[in-house]
């Protein structure tokens, strides 16, 4: 047993709690039964995890949600800084994931939002792709965005060119630290843009 089983095997029996004199069979079920539901949970979180690390992120101002019918997905109504509208769709509102995903998105509509997405093939379509979402990040009502966010935003722009993003940033007059805007972010995002 490798060291993750182990701390899986750790973390399932603290979680069954002390075993009863008399009763070590059925609490070494129970322990052996969260030992697996943990490791399902950390597999599927691992998934999701890598799916946000390969995301595109942006900013937007949620605008509505909604459930088409045809695929009972969430479809959400996303506002640009630039004015452009975008839609994105979650999973499936029948899945743990859909669902969890439309109710973020429900509580979050009429703030600034960084959207995180991805994209997915169409089936039985190769070239096309639908975007998804992978997850939302309040921004409140006036959309500030963390300084680290909006700096890895930009370096993302900037196609992973660490002095062009400073350049970028630099060139828009935002701030060494805190919070800055979207339309700062956005101005920071287009110089990068431009500059490559």
């Amino acid at each position: 047993m490798d060291d993750s089983h182990y701390s899986l095997v750790i973390a399932a029996a603290q979680a069954a709690g002390p075993c009863v004199p008399g009763e070590e069979a059925a609490w070494g079920r129970r322990v052996h039964g969260l030992t697996v539901d943990l490791h399902l949970i950390a597999q599927q979180a691992k998934q999701d995890i890598d799916r946000l690390e390969s995301s595109r992120t942006f900013i937007a101002f949620l605008e509505n949600v909604e459930i088409e019918e045809s695929s009972r997905r969430g479809l959400l109504t996303l506002r640009l800084p630039s004015g452009e509208a975008e839609t994105i769709r979650t999973e499936q509102k029948d899945t743990d994931r859909g669902q969890a995903l439309i109710d973020r998105a429900q509580s979050l509509e009429g703030r600034w939002v960084l959207v995180y997405r991805y994209n997915e093939r169409k089936a039985g379509q190769r070239n096309q792709s639908v975007r998804m979402l992978a997850h939302l990040l309040d921004l409140g009502m006036d959309g500030a965005v963390p300084s680290t966010t909006a700096k890895k935003m930009v370096l993302q722009e900037a196609g992973g060119d660490v002095a062009r993003a400073q350049r970028a940033w630099a060139e828009a007059g935002l701030p060494g630290s805190g919070p800055v805007s979207a339309e700062q972010l956005e101005q920071a995002r287009a110089v990068a843009r431009a500059a490559g």
